[in-house]
Order: structure tokens, then sequence, then C-alpha cells
């Protein structure tokens, strides 16, 4: 089955827990803290790969969540680190932000990995915080929490060649011929319903990719037929392949399906419409056909177009179509320049946070929230369960104005604060001055 887009979440491992620990040795007096760092939270990654050609890996799986962090341990051991999560997917995936719609990624370079979520780092135990006024902490971190984002992945397919036309032209049958792929056949319209790929061997040491775009009707653009859901497919080629059937049969007239057709490409994209087109004018086995080829030669080749007439389904003509297009694609190689999207995956820039960027707001009744990713961040991270370091983090959040900013709100003793996942009753007795 061919699937070429998705929707999916994705969930990063949490740090490893920091603990707290002391030193118990015999010939080490007041020995002192010792309690280990958590290790780091596994990676979710996405990593290219050229021996697929569809997601249908994902279709019935939606969560993905990788390893966390082990804890650490006494005498200063560090916790082990969360295995990442690797998730491969095909060459030409471009992953969205399924929430804002951003590009994140354009996996165009197989084997190059993409790290859509980043594992938390581990917390750190009671030995990072000894100081020389506080020589015996009690208290240790959470780990941060793993990252966590909704993605939409869609597929491109990368081809060096696209075979483009009307429904039941002759693509698939020309596409079979010619490589291993073996679509489904029939003489009826729609009968490709997803793109096929295949590989097209010249000699041992030379091949390219065709691929076989359903059949495309006026209107696509929009939606009509098969729509445009498989046109983001022909972005990838660097030559098109415009395959128009002549038999007759179909009672519409060839020079029209062919302005047709590309005028659909030219509404989707007007880069569709510069890019390199060789017309074949399929099915001349047909009884008229051939002398309706030869008529219709010369109309395309004034316009610029280099003309095949061929017969896909008894291979007349093929061979010579097969052996040009490998020659124009060697052509491009030297004289078209690639495109941006597909020379390396496109990256965002690490966020960076900042626990001085927060807002308090007042969203109900004696409900109040404070956001702010690092501060939020913080609160996690603090274990909730030990006074010593509650303490620490009501100074911390004393120091950022966050009780002033709540009072200014009206907050009252009891009302509700939340901050992240993290609900409490706000006390003013808790503020330290």
């Amino acid at each position: 089955m061919f699937v070429d887009e998705v929707e999916m979440r994705m969930k990063a491992g949490d740090g490893g827990n920091g603990i707290v620990a002391f030193r118990h040795e015999k010939f080490a007096p007041r020995g002192g803290p010792a309690g280990g760092d958590g290790g780091r939270g596994g990676n979710v990654v996405l990593l290219p790969d050229g021996r697929l050609t569809t997601l249908i890996d994902f279709r019935y799986k939606r969560n993905y969540k990788a390893q966390r962090g082990g804890d650490g341990g006494p005498n200063n051991m560090t916790g082990r680190d969360g295995e990442d999560l690797m998730l491969r997917v095909p060459v030409g995936t471009q992953v969205y932000n399924a929430e804002s719609g951003e590009l994140l990624a354009d996996l165009t370079v197989e084997g190059q990995p993409f790290v859509v979520v980043k594992g938390g780092r581990g917390g750190r135990g009671n030995v990072r915080f000894a100081s020389p006024t506080v020589r015996a902490p009690r208290f240790a971190e959470n780990g941060e929490p793993g990252d966590e984002r909704g993605l939409r992945l869609e597929l491109k397919l990368l081809a060096d060649v696209g075979l483009i036309g009307f429904p039941n032209v002759g693509k698939s049958t020309l596409i079979a011929r010619v490589s291993a792929a073996r679509p489904k056949i029939a003489d009826y319209p729609f009968t490709t319903l997803v793109p096929n790929l295949g590989v097209v061997r010249l000699d041992e040491n030379r091949s390219f990719v065709m691929a076989d775009i359903p059949g495309l009707i006026e209107g696509a653009h929009a939606g009509s037929g098969l729509g445009d859901r498989f046109l983001r497919h022909v972005e990838r080629t660097r030559l098109l392949v415009h395959i128009i059937e002549v038999s007759g049969f179909t009672g519409r007239n060839p020079a029209d399906d062919f302005d047709k057709v590309n005028r659909e490409l030219r509404l989707y994209s007007p880069e569709l419409a510069h890019l390199p087109q060789i017309v074949v004018l399929n099915k001349t086995d047909v009884s008229g056909a051939a002398e309706t080829a030869e008529r219709l030669t010369p109309t395309f080749e004034s316009r610029g177009f280099r003309v095949f007439r061929i017969s896909a389904a008894t291979g007349d003509g093929v061979q010579p179509l097969i052996y040009f297009l490998g020659e124009e694609l060697e052509k491009l190689d030297k004289v078209v320049p690639t495109p941006a999207e597909r020379r390396e995956i496109v990256r965002i820039a690490p966020e960076k946070v900042d626990i001085k960027q927060w807002e308090a707001k007042k969203v109900a009744d004696h409900e109040f929230v404070v956001e702010g990713k690092g501060i939020e961040r913080a609160v996690a991270m603090t274990s909730l369960e030990n006074e010593e370091a509650v303490r620490r983090l009501q100074r911390k959040l004393d120091r950022l104005g966050v009780s002033k900013a709540l009072k200014k709100l009206g907050v009252e003793d009891g009302d509700t604060v939340r901050i992240g996942a993290i609900e409490f009753d706000y006390a003013a007795d808790d503020e330290v001055e």
C-alpha cells in the first residue's frame, strides 16, 4: 500500500533523576555529598532510507517515545543515557510541525539523520549543589522532560523522470516495459491510484529512476479527479515525459489533452511548467494511430518539443526513447543547478530557553497560570517531595518576580497556581523575603 502523508506524535526520553547520597568511607570523616547525575533521555531521530518508497509503517502507529535516561547513583555515578529511537523514512520525506505547519526538515540525503525531538538532560545530583555555605545539600534535581511535538510527514518521491498525462494513456504500460515495476494495468481510467517507481537500466553503469504519476485531468490542481494529491511527486523530477495516446478511442483531441495537463501543472506550481518536457505519442500499434502521430509530430516540434512515437504495449520505438532520456539526464546534471531543497536538510535553529521570559495570567476565579518554557522546566525538574528543593525553587521564583506578579493579579491564599503540568495552592507564607 502506498501512503504519502501521515500525522504522528513524537516524545523524546526524559532525563534521569539526580540522587541524594553521601560518602560513608571509613577513613573519610564528614564525607560530604556524593549523589550522581541522571543520564540524558533518548532523542527521536528520522533516518532517510533509499530502500523505502512509502510511509505505510507509520499508518497504524501514531505515537512514538524514546527511552528515558537512567537515574544517578551513589559515589558520583552518572545514570546511563537513554537510547535514541531511530525511525527510517523514505528519501524525499518532508517533516512539518503539525500545529504550525512549519517545515522542519526536507530529508533528501540518504543516511543523513534528523533529530525531531531532543531528549531531556539528566537532573543534577546533590554533589552539584555543594558550596562553602551549603556543605551537605539534601536535594537533587529531577530529569528534564524530553521534548514532545506533533508532526506531519509528507513524501515527495525522488525520481529523475516523471511520466505525466491523462488517465489511461499508457504510462503504467511504459514503466512496466522498461523497468521491474509491476503496476496495475487495465483499459479503464484511473487504473493507477498511486505513484509507481521503477529503475531503468541503460547498461551496467548507467540507470535512472522513473515515476509513473497517476493520471491528471482538468481541474486536478484544485482537487478534481485524483486531485493535487500526487502533483507534489512531480516537483522532484528533473525531466517530464508527457504521454499522449493517439488511438482515437477516447474521442479527445490529443493536442487539447497536452495543453490541459500543462495548464494544471502551471496552476499547481509555475516551476513545474518550466521543467524540460518530452512528448511521447503512444499506442501507434492501433489501426490509424500511426498516421495520427505522424500528423501531430510537426505540431509539437514547432513548439520546441522533442517527439517520440511509440507503442508501449509492443515495445516499438521504446528503446530510442529510453536512451534519449539517459542522454538528456546527463546533460541536465551538468547544466541545471540542483534545487535548494535537494541540497541538504533544512534545519530549524535550536530554541533558546530563557528562564526570565515568562508571563502570569488569571484564567478563572481563583485560578492562575504562569507560562514560560524556562520557568516550566525549572518547576518540572524540582523534586516537590523534598522540602529543601521546594524552598530553593521558591527563592528562584521570588527572584524572578513571580510572586509579585501574582499579587498584582489578585491572588489570594488557597488559590490554584499552575506552572506547566504542576498545580499547587498559593500561600503567602511560602514567600521568601
